[in-house]
């Protein structure tokens, strides 16, 4: 049995022995953790106790240390190693509430309560001595506590009081008043200035006849409240004082105890606003505030309610509170705390005294003193059904004072910042709105007829107000004076300006909202946010420490910061955004104050996010090194590199869009150079995964960045590179031109070697566009000059030549190119060419009908995709092994291999890709005897290879349909159509279908 003691000195007493707890703030943690036994308490509650005002670098980890240690000694003493149990951020002493002495005394006061009500005074009187026995001091007495204890001490030594007062109530109802006045005399100091003890106190002489007594005991708490307090005696005070001195019965009448007197249903009282008379959306927040509205534990229900300016908290918090209000009837109360304007945030005592006028309580009567202030706060709440909305606050210690002590409450608050305090339900950070929410809340403001008339405009309209609420009703206010517009002028307007500009009516305005959380910033804050508008992309903390050219571990306190005041968005794994609306505001401040500086900072990033990229290349099982290629000089922040974490693909695939950003951001600052080295360094990843989009994206970027500095080198790169993407999604004419310009480029500039490599690309653009002798010629001719030698260690003509070759049906020859290309990739040890190799030998021993052998070859290939992560040629090598297993009849390992190849054909946008495994499909369906699906399938791939122009697949997919239709004529013109473009390329397809015609071959 462990027993925790908490009224008084700490003690825990494991089978009634004492354990030793060490170090003061050791046995904080350990009170922290027994206030609330059972319920996780997080590393930021206990670091905020332990160190109110500036924690130690060290206070996570010495926190963990005493947490540690602690669990030592309750594993020793109790042979238990799940008293203290570490959970995520923080810990859980795993007791159950009565261990506590605390708990255990608010549950016999709570019992002695209810026994009093029902007039059982004996078991009452009982109940009450046990439960003051358990106190042996204030709460934690000798320990250093911090804001939460503290309030928490303040709370329990009113409760000790209530219970005191209790007692004396019951000893006078007994008959026994001599008992009561030594109960109140001993508390005395603490009672001095508590109206209801000295009622108690004066009540207890009267019974005893001691009428002097009594008089004296009612001047000294005259006395005391006018000194201490600068107020008279309330009007119960003073009724007992006219009652005693006119020996009027009445003086015998027992009042009620403040802490435990009988409802007596005060008149209600309502300071909630005026709710938004049209509240759309939210319903899993509202449901999230509604489902917990009442503690069984003896506490009051707090919830915190965060979100970005303009969210909606404080109508999501005022709406939530009219719901409640048939549940807590006696008062609705509401204070807007000023945490973000430009006043400066209400102080506690302030709030206290608005709180206390709106529950009808005289200013006379309000306690000086804040810690009375607060006992009298919540002693008015004791036995009230209350809902209170703390709106706007400035932060953990600005509320604290104003929560309630006891059940009975529900208290919402609402801050722009992440706020931490014990004790409350799981926060509730409100995010922008989906797009229905949106689309209904600009329906409510503006009118349902006018959305509904145009609902794209409308999307638009809320799509450019960021999706947030004070946006969106802004914007509808706009449009609801503005009867003769249309929704599309109001889109337009967004578009064609500034969106914060169109954001305004009277005085409010989004930009204002964004302000009240920007002004309160310290400089580095401010600085660190207006530089991070610059970028339009999600970032990481190290991202943010390059381009600010802060250390790390400060960039990281700074963004977190901004994190909490819902300024930046924290997305997920470490990723950081800012919402469009925010992003603008930050945006035009920083062209405001720090125009001079954003180039310096934005040179720095691109610096570091190239080294990265360049690091990260090394991990792509590509022998060829982009970083001679560039030659970059030494990185500026080295530091950040080594922090950034395992630089590879994961991290490539990870940053991808971020990384596009970059070459955009270079490119908009005319940071030329950085722009199309940076593109250029990404190229291989996106090829090797199939992102073509984003090799045009970027590589546009890049080459327009070139062209803008009159960079030769640079458009060459570009140009070629760019090309690949052209190919790739059948636009062949482009391709074929940007390579013929990149190649030029590079004869210009002098280099033979790498203008030939570039034009070995035109051989894959011939051999995609049906022109197969002019890919060989081209293929043949390259490997012969006398340049070739030194243009690669691992030249791309050869797997080019051996494609063209495999399509003319020279297989022996193929062999020979595809077998040196694998061997040259072997002696390199370059695992992308020797996975192409595999494919590409895989592919000749299909077509040369080699069926086993082609299934090793594209097996060992797929190992590598898979082992590489690479996609670039997976589809045509999964396609060849449908065709190997169709002709071993294993069809349903066929069929999956197809549909795989067409997934990611589709996936990577490689349209010829899609045609070819279109065509395969449907042979494998014939053979399955599924034919109608068969000649679906050839349809698709005939229209797709016909708008690609694409003419091998036209021709396959024009023979597969004249297998597969019942009309001989049709037949006859499908093969004599797929004829003329096999003999056009000199495939040897030609051959099989001359036999079909009874023709003889050519």
């Amino acid at each position: 049995m462990t027993e925790v003691r908490l009224l008084g000195p700490l003690e825990v007493l494991a089978e009634g022995v004492p354990l030793s707890l060490g170090t003061p703030k050791q046995r904080l943690v350990l009170g922290m953790l027994a206030l609330s036994p059972g319920r996780l308490v997080t590393l930021d509650a206990l670091v905020d106790e332990l160190w109110p005002a500036t924690p130690p670098r060290s206070a996570v980890a010495n926190v963990r240390t005493y947490a540690a240690n602690l669990r030592r000694t309750l594993v020793a003493a109790t042979a238990d190693g799940q008293v203290l149990i570490r959970e995520g951020s923080g810990y859980r002493l795993n007791l159950p509430p009565d261990s506590v002495d605390l708990n255990r005394f608010s549950a016999d006061r709570r019992g002695a309560g209810e026994l009093a009500e029902l007039g059982e005074l004996e078991a009452a009187a009982k109940l009450l001595t046990s439960a003051l026995a358990w106190s042996r001091g204030p709460l934690l007495a000798g320990l250093p506590v911090g804001p939460a204890t503290a309030g928490r001490r303040v709370a329990v030594e009113d409760e000790l009081l209530g219970a005191v007062e209790l007692l004396a109530d019951v000893r006078i109802r007994q008959g026994r008043p001599d008992e009561a006045v030594r109960l109140i005399r001993q508390q005395y100091r603490l009672s001095l200035l508590r109206e209801s003890a000295q009622l108690l106190l004066i009540r207890a002489l009267y019974r005893q006849g001691d009428v002097a007594g009594a008089l004296a005991a009612y001047r000294s708490a005259r006395a005391s409240l006018r000194e201490h307090l600068g107020i008279e005696p309330g009007r119960e005070l003073q009724r007992l004082h006219r009652s005693i001195l006119n020996r009027d019965s009445a003086g015998d009448v027992p009042p009620r105890s403040t802490r435990e007197r009988a409802p007596s249903h005060p008149v209600p009282v309502d300071w909630l606003p005026r709710a938004v008379s049209d509240f759309v959306g939210r319903a899993d927040a509202v449901a999230q505030l509604l489902a917990v509205t009442d503690h069984d534990e003896g506490r009051p229900v707090v919830h915190l309610i965060d979100g970005m300016a303009g969210s909606g908290k404080t109508a999501l918090a005022v709406h939530v509170a009219r719901r409640l209000a048939g549940t807590h009837p006696d008062a609705q109360l509401f204070i807007d705390l000023s945490g973000h304007g430009e006043e400066a945030p209400v102080a506690p005592a302030a709030a206290l005294v608005t709180l206390l006028r709106q529950l009808g309580v005289p200013a006379g009567l309000i306690p000086v003193e804040l810690d009375l202030r607060i006992a009298h706060w919540r002693r008015e709440l004791a036995d009230r059904r209350v809902v209170l909305v703390l709106d706007n606050a400035a932060s953990s210690e600005q509320i604290r004072p104003l929560l309630p002590s006891g059940p009975g409450t529900v208290v919402l608050v609402t801050s722009r910042r992440r706020l931490v305090l014990p004790d409350t339900e799981l926060p509730l950070s409100l995010s922008v709105m989906t797009s229905d929410e949106a689309l209904r809340l600009l329906a409510a403001t503006v009118g349902a007829d006018r959305i509904d008339a145009e609902p794209e405009a409308a999307a638009e309209v809320v799509r450019r107000c960021g999706h947030l609420p004070l946006a969106i009703r802004l914007a509808g206010s706009r449009l609801a004076h503005r009867r003769s517009w249309r929704v599309a002028d109001l889109a337009d307007r967004l578009a064609a300006t500034a969106v914060l500009d169109q954001l305004g009516m009277e005085d409010r305005t989004v930009a204002g909202a964004f302000a009240a959380s920007y002004e309160p910033l310290d400089e580095r804050g401010r600085r660190v946010f207006r530089l991070l508008g610059c970028f339009r992309r999600p970032f990481d903390v190290t991202q943010a420490a390059a381009l600010t050219g802060l250390p790390l571990a400060a960039a990281i306190r700074t963004v977190d910061d901004l994190v909490d005041r819902h300024l930046v968005e924290e997305t997920e794994g470490d990723r950081y955004r800012l919402h469009d609306l925010v992003r603008q505001y930050a945006n035009e401040l920083s062209w405001r104050e720090d125009a001079s500086e954003q180039d310096a900072a934005s040179e720095l990033l691109l610096d570091f996010v190239l080294h990265a990229v360049l690091i990260a290349n090394e991990g792509l099982f590509d022998s060829y090194d982009v970083r001679a290629e560039l030659a970059p000089d030494e990185p500026r922040r080295p530091d950040l590199l080594a922090a950034a974490g395992p630089l590879g693909p994961d991290w490539l695939e990870r940053e991808r869009a971020t990384l596009a950003g970059m070459v955009e951001l270079a490119n908009e600052r005319g940071q030329h150079a950085a722009a199309w080295r940076l593109a250029r360094s990404l190229w291989r990843f996106y090829y090797m995964r199939g992102y073509f989009d984003e090799i045009r994206e970027t590589h546009l970027r890049g080459l327009a960045s070139a062209e803008a500095a009159g960079d030769l080198r640079g458009m060459a790169t570009m140009s070629n590179y760019l090309a690949s993407a052209y190919l790739k999604t059948s636009e062949y004419a482009e391709a074929a031109r940007l390579v013929d310009r990149a190649a030029a480029l590079w004869r210009k500039l002098g280099d033979v070697p790498t203008a030939l490599r570039y034009e070995a690309n035109l051989a894959v653009v011939h051999w995609h566009r049906g022109q197969l002798a002019e890919a060989v010629a081209l293929g043949r001719r390259i490997l012969r000059d006398p340049g070739f030698s030194t243009a690669l260690r691992i030249p791309v003509a050869l797997p080019n030549l051996g494609l063209a070759l495999t399509a003319i049906g020279h297989y022996d020859e193929a062999l020979r190119i595809h077998r040196l290309h694998l061997f040259l990739a072997r002696v390199n040890g370059d695992v992308f060419h020797t996975m192409h190799a595999l494919g590409h030998l895989g592919a000749v021993r299909v077509r040369l009908r080699q069926w086993t052998t082609a299934i090793r070859l594209l097996d060992a290939a797929l190992m590598l995709h898979r082992r590489t992560g690479h996609r670039y040629a997976e589809t045509e090598n999964r396609n060849d092994l449908g065709i190997a297993y169709r002709h071993l009849g294993r069809l349903d390992d066929a069929l999956r291999q197809h549909q795989l190849a067409l997934d990611l054909a589709v996936e990577s946008g490689e349209r010829h890709a899609q045609a070819a495994a279109l065509n395969d499909l449907a042979l494998t369906l014939v053979v399955a005897a599924r034919r109608d699906e068969a000649a679906r399938n050839h349809r698709r791939a005939l229209e797709l290879a016909t708008r690609i122009a694409h003419p091998y697949e036209q021709g396959r997919a024009l023979a597969g349909l004249a297998e597969l239709t019942d009309d001989p004529d049709e037949a006859h013109r499908y093969r004599r159509r797929a004829l003329a473009i096999f003999d056009r390329m000199g495939v040897p397809e030609r051959f099989e279908l001359r036999r079909r015609l009874g023709e003889a071959p050519a």
